[in-house]
């Protein structure tokens, strides 16, 4: 049987694939200790999730309850199943860079070692493998801020005629900029698994998302943008704009449609790529106009406050180009736009009150 570990398998993009491949018929080893409880609070436990994996694919669904950090835990994962391994889907990470900043060892160990641990893991037990990594447009660090952006009424913008309008592809520099101790240890993450495709000849890609949401989102302030925001907003919990007055844009990627680009580059892969992946100009949104339409949806206002304290190394325009990888998966299209993002988000959050 085709068989995929998936580490991180209940959060967002993890669990959103052991769907997506327990539905195709393919046995799960799902890698998560929970950690983000340990990050935000109980509140973005992903317990839920996984209990609800375990119910609903049964024995497709094998969970270890393992840390990534933990190499011989991971090389007993590999040894048992060895070449039966044919898919390794990597989205375990501490995820925020407002975290990382309070225990830097800890996000490093996890985001870089912990990477490593599973890429050498691959090459020592299942080296025909296709290794897939959700890396971040934080590697890219602040330089996006540095483009001649444009303040409309409702959003920051850029002009039509720049290269960049239809998003930012990936010739973007990841030097010189300032990252976030998150966006290092990404980066370090991110070479790392080129590297093992460059150099071993592995497999694999990082694909560098933009925001990605969906209704399986434990979000929390620190991490998970849409789903957060939907949340105080039906809730009506208190929510913070932090800088660029509500205005910073950033695209938006349905888990479903990661997943499913996940699954056209392992039918057909290459060896050390790198992809920008996110809602491009089809799906983006700035605060304010995502604050609108969640208001609409909920048919409340939201309750928040406004600072012009910025997140430390924030974007205030981020849209992805995904043309790359469209031109190399050409039958790769997009499931959602925004609007159905949000009202799946909205179905999700009131089914919980």
């Amino acid at each position: 049987m085709q068989t995929v570990l998936i580490t991180g398998s209940a959060g967002l993009i993890g669990s959103e694939s052991v769907r997506f491949f327990a539905g195709l018929g393919m046995r799960v080893l799902g890698v998560d200790n929970d950690m983000r409880s340990y990050f935000f609070g109980p509140t973005a436990s992903t317990a839920w999730n996984r209990q609800l994996l375990a119910e609903q694919y049964g024995t497709l669904y094998q969970h270890y309850s393992v840390d990534i950090r933990d190499q011989q835990a991971l090389e007993a994962i590999f040894s048992e199943h060895n070449s039966d391994i044919q898919l390794i889907v990597h989205t375990a990470a501490q995820p925020s860079h407002d975290w990382a900043a309070r225990e830097p060892q800890v996000d490093f160990t996890i985001n870089a070692n912990g990477t490593l641990n599973l890429l050498e893991a691959t090459r020592q037990f299942c080296p025909e493998a296709v290794f897939i990594f959700t890396s971040t447009n934080k590697v890219y660090g602040d330089l996006p801020n540095f483009l001649p952006l444009i303040e409309e009424p409702l959003r920051w913008e850029i002009a039509r005629e720049h290269p960049y309008y239809r998003g930012i592809d990936e010739s973007m520099s990841i030097d010189q900029s300032k990252h976030s101790l998150f966006g290092a240890s990404k980066v370090a993450a991110d070479v790392l698994v080129q590297e093992y495709g460059r150099y071993f000849g592995l497999k694999t890609a990082s694909f560098r998302g933009g925001c990605l949401t969906g209704p399986a989102h434990s979000g929390a302030q620190l991490h998970g943008f849409l789903a957060y925001l939907m949340k105080c907003t039906v809730t009506g919990s208190p929510y913070t704009i932090f800088g660029y007055k509500g205005k910073q844009v950033r695209d938006n990627i349905h888990s479903y449609d990661l997943v499913n680009a996940f699954w056209h580059f392992y039918r057909r892969p290459r060896a050390g790529e790198v992809y920008n992946i996110g809602g491009s100009r089809h799906s983006n949104c700035s605060m304010l106009e995502a604050i609108a339409i969640c208001e609409d949806l909920a048919g409340r206002k939201l309750s928040y406050t406004y600072t012009d304290d910025n997140r430390s190394g924030d974007h205030i325009w981020y849209i992805s180009d995904v043309s790359k990888f469209q031109a190399h998966y050409p039958e790769w299209h997009y499931k959602y736009d925004l609007r159905a993002i949000l009202e799946e988000l909205y179905t999700a959050q009131a089914a919980k009150v």
